[in-house]
C-alpha cells in the first residue's frame, strides 16, 4: 500500500507527484492496468515476445554506439 505524508508547507501538487512516483516504482499501476481486462494467453505471449524484441534491439543499439 503506497502512502505519502504531506510535509509542512508542501503543495498538494508536489505531494501528488511524489505519490504517483511511488506508485510507479512499486508497480501498482502496472498491475492494476494488467487486471483491468482479461487478456488471452496467446495475446499475453505476443505482448511479452514483442517486449523482449524491443529490449534486445535497444541493447544492440547501445552496444553499437
Amino acid at each position: 500500500m503506497a502512502q505519502v505524508q504531506i510535509r509542512p508547507n508542501e503543495s498538494l501538487d508536489s505531494a501528488l507527484k511524489r505519490f504517483k512516483k511511488q506508485l510507479q516504482q512499486t508497480g501498482i499501476l502496472k498491475e492494476a492496468r494488467a487486471h483491468e481486462h482479461y487478456e488471452k494467453p496467446s495475446d499475453r505471449k505476443r505482448r511479452t515476445a514483442a517486449a523482449r524484441r524491443r529490449k534486445m534491439l535497444q541493447e544492440a543499439r547501445r552496444a553499437n554506439s
